[in-house]
């Protein structure tokens, strides 16, 4: 194996097997398959160790050359993690109890990894946050009990360093990076109380102002809470289960925003309906945001959360940034037919749009190059297998399982932030002999009683909105400030409308009273009149209109198509002007 290629952990009914990624896309020579039912597989933070799971114990090896490193004789064992800086592995098995054991078996156990040597057993009956959390560097770790956050220090299990007591904790989740560690907080509110998250840094919890941050809301059942990778800020997802207008199957759902200066705000999002996914830049400079009903939106937003870029609508359902942030894929899975839309996000711009359909996974490759998509059981457990990608569209390696096997899992081995440095991103597919699944142009479902007739508009369910850049000043308005920009066309708009309403002189009668007011000018028929005065409401609005969508704000497709017909509605004016 050549150093510096991604493995991929590929763990099915038939065993589990280490393939080398691409180029090669080859088995693993260092690692014999383990035919026995595996339950679970995961890799070290940094790639350097992997451990499963049978039924006869947990393994861990090194990646390199399939040497063992520790063993244990914890047959029951389901789920298993390993810490950020391996030196303790997790092991989790179903709470049972017996008749030796009336209070139950500890079932969580750390390990040291490296001697075996058991830490402690602690109860998690819920699989539900069973995994206790690190920051980067192992100097903090915490994990939720009865409503309550216990924080350990040095991987010290046998004393409890802080407590967070807010309430009735019911979620939280731990920074990423090293030491000032944060933590965000959810609290679910009850009679009448609205939920709330709030952010702290460890260690201080005590006093009023201990919080970095708070936001409240109310329509909230549960919470998604995500960092972003320079741990200055936090995305949550609250999400009820039903929607009480009867509109969505999914619940309501709003995106709130957090960051440890304090500040908070509620995402405006430009379509109603629920919201399927969101993802952080790892730039952690901007987010990616798919919300609305089908066909869904995809936007990025910055920190301010304004909008910066629109992809429009599409069957999307799902976002994934590359490690290295450059390139972006939208993506239809689940109940949708697996288009992907690959994206410049440097320069807005698509590179390819693949089609995957029945995948229930994917995972970008940590070299920024190659993604993985896979068809796993149970969610399918038909035509299960695996295909590995470049991201131009080209189908570089295709695996599916023997008949009656089932594939469970795949997953990429990680390596350290900066092992694969950005590379220059092409457009033209990578040469592959599988070649690419290129999505096809799709059409509007007709009814057969409509189709021998030729296609119309008013035909289409629907009307894709097309993508729409979001920054201001990019035609060439970008040294002015929002409100120099609104003064200047004001100016404008101004000097263009008194041009246009500049009478012809005429000549006083001596029986014409004179006075200081000034008519708009009149072309004598007053249904004439009363149409230029309506086309210049419509035209004011459309300047309005075009301001906002300057200053930021994202439009509605009614509002742009307002927009398109400020041409038309000029060319009308004109006419009738030159008419009379």
């Amino acid at each position: 194996m050549a150093p510096g290629i991604p493995l991929l952990a590929v763990r099915g009914s038939a065993g589990t097997s280490l393939l080398c990624g691409p180029p090669q896309c080859e088995q693993h020579s260092a690692f014999s398959s383990d035919c026995g039912v595996c339950r679970c597989v995961t890799f070290s933070r940094d790639g350097t160790l992997l451990g499963w799971c049978n039924r006869k114990g947990v393994s861990v090896m090194k990646s390199s050359d399939g040497s063992p490193v520790s063993t244990f004789n914890l047959p029951k064992t389901a789920l298993m993690e390993i810490s950020p800086l391996s030196n303790v592995l997790v092991t989790w098995q179903p709470y049972t109890k017996t008749q030796d054991s009336p209070q139950g078996e500890a079932n969580l156990q750390l390990f040291d990894l490296q001697s075996g040597r058991l830490l402690k057993a602690l109860y998690q009956k819920k699989v539900d946050s069973w995994c206790p959390s690190w920051s980067d560097d192992e100097k903090i770790c915490v994990r939720i009990v009865n409503n309550e956050l216990h924080f350990y220090e040095n991987n010290d299990f046998d004393s409890i360093a802080n407590k967070l007591h807010v309430q009735k904790v019911s979620d939280f989740a731990l920074s990423p990076g090293g030491q000032p560690s944060k933590v965000a907080v959810y609290v679910p509110g009850s009679k009448g109380s609205p939920s709330f998250v709030r952010l702290y840094q460890y260690p201080n919890f005590g006093g009023p102002n201990a919080a970095l941050a708070n936001k409240s809301f109310f329509k909230a059942d549960r919470v998604t809470m995500q960092w972003n990778k320079k741990a200055l800020a936090v995305l949550v997802t609250a999400s009820t289960e039903v929607d009480k207008t009867g509109a969505s199957y999914y619940g309501e759902q709003t995106l709130h925003y957090l960051a440890v200066n304090g500040e908070t705000a509620l995402v405006q999002l430009a379509k109603n309906g629920p919201i399927y996914d969101v993802a952080w830049s790892p730039s952690s400079s901007e987010f990616c945001v798919v919300y609305g009903f089908m066909p869904a939106k995809a936007t990025i937003f910055n920190l301010k959360c304004d909008p910066v870029f629109d992809f429009g609508t599409g069957p999307r359902n799902a976002a994934y940034y590359s490690p290295q942030g450059h390139i972006l894929v939208l993506a239809g899975f689940g109940n949708l037919r697996g288009q992907m839309e690959v994206w410049d996000v440097k320069k807005y711009k698509q590179v390819s749009k693949p089609q995957a359909p029945d995948t229930t996974f994917f995972s970008w490759c940590p070299d920024g190059e190659h993604v993985v998509t896979a068809t796993c059981a149970p969610r399918l457990r038909v035509s299960n297998g695996y295909k590995i990608w470049h991201y131009t569209g080209s189908v570089l390696h295709r695996f599916e399982v023997a008949s009656g096997t089932e594939l469970y899992e795949v997953c990429w081995q990680p390596f350290p932030d900066g092992s694969f440095p950005e590379r220059p991103i092409k457009y033209q597919a990578a040469p592959s002999e599988l070649g690419t699944t290129q999505a096809p142009p799709t059409q509007a479902y007709r009814p057969p009683a409509l189709r021998h007739l030729p296609a119309t508009a008013s035909s289409k369910l629907h009307e894709d909105e097309p993508p729409q850049d979001l920054r201001p000043g990019l035609s060439g308005e970008k040294s002015l400030s929002k409100t120099a920009l609104k003064n200047q066309r004001k100016r404008e708009a101004k000097k263009a409308a008194k041009q246009e309403s500049k009478p012809e002189p005429e000549p006083l009668s001596d029986s014409a009273p004179v006075t200081n007011s000034q008519s708009e000018p009149s072309s004598g028929d007053p249904e004439t009149d009363k149409k230029i005065k309506n086309l210049k409401k419509k035209l004011k609005a459309i300047e309005e209109l075009k301001e906002q969508q300057a200053a930021g704000k994202v439009l509605q497709k009614n509002q742009l198509e307002k927009i398109q017909k400020e041409e038309q509605l000029l060319k009308e004016m004109e006419e009738l002007q030159i008419g009379h």
